[in-house]
């Protein structure tokens, strides 16, 4: 008799309904876990990556008007930016709008553009290769940078808006190194920072 009643008990019993339940539970969490790694790796990315739409000739010919470029925002958590770097941030005058531009000038550097567009730093003068042309719309004149202060200029000279005209970015406001032309696609390439172009000031 008990062991008709046991047999009886684990007929009425429906083991694949617990298991059932073990499934979806299991399911759910593993959702869930995805589903956080995902917002947490989304997160990280976001803090340490950014992409930039260029908009405008101004950075002619090394960046296009409507390329996209990613922006490593960690590059100067650790470092400074150098001359020769290219790099985005908040504009010194509106800082809702982000420019794109390429370092000449580093905090405490002498720089000086001239009526024919020529730049010297520290008393030496450049040879730029990476520049569309030379003019300088602007009058010439001479800046030297205090602390944290980056003197700018866009390798289209003749047709950028840049330090000679609102003068020095501030560290505050650099958002981080162009590396990467990621569009259109056949265009891809590492964005190159000419840094020989430097290498004798401050020798």
């Amino acid at each position: 008799m008990a062991q008709q009643a046991a047999a009886n008990r684990s007929a009425d019993y429906a083991y694949e309904d617990e298991q059932g339940e073990q499934r979806g539970a299991r399911l759910l969490r593993e959702v869930l876990e995805v589903a956080i790694l995902t917002l947490l790796l989304f997160i990280v990315v976001h803090l340490v990556i950014q992409n930039y739409r260029v908009e405008g000739p101004s950075m002619t010919p090394t960046l296009l008007n409507h390329q996209y470029i990613l922006v490593d925002k960690a590059q100067y958590l650790f470092g400074k930016p150098q001359r020769g770097d290219i790099i985005v941030f908040e504009w010194p005058r509106d800082t809702s709008q982000d420019f794109v531009k390429r370092v000449i000038g580093l905090p405490g550097d002498t720089v000086t553009v001239d009526a024919n567009g020529v730049v010297t730093v520290d008393g030496t003068q450049l040879n730029e290769p990476y520049i569309n042309d030379m003019n300088n719309p602007y009058q010439p004149n001479t800046w030297v940078l205090g602390a944290d202060q980056y003197f700018v200029l866009g390798d289209n000279r003749g047709d950028s808006s840049d330090s000679r005209d609102w003068g020095p970015v501030p560290m505050k406001d650099i958002i981080g190194k162009a590396t990467l032309v990621y569009w259109p696609a056949p265009d891809i390439h590492f964005v190159h920072d000419w840094s020989n172009v430097f290498q004798g000031i401050g020798k």
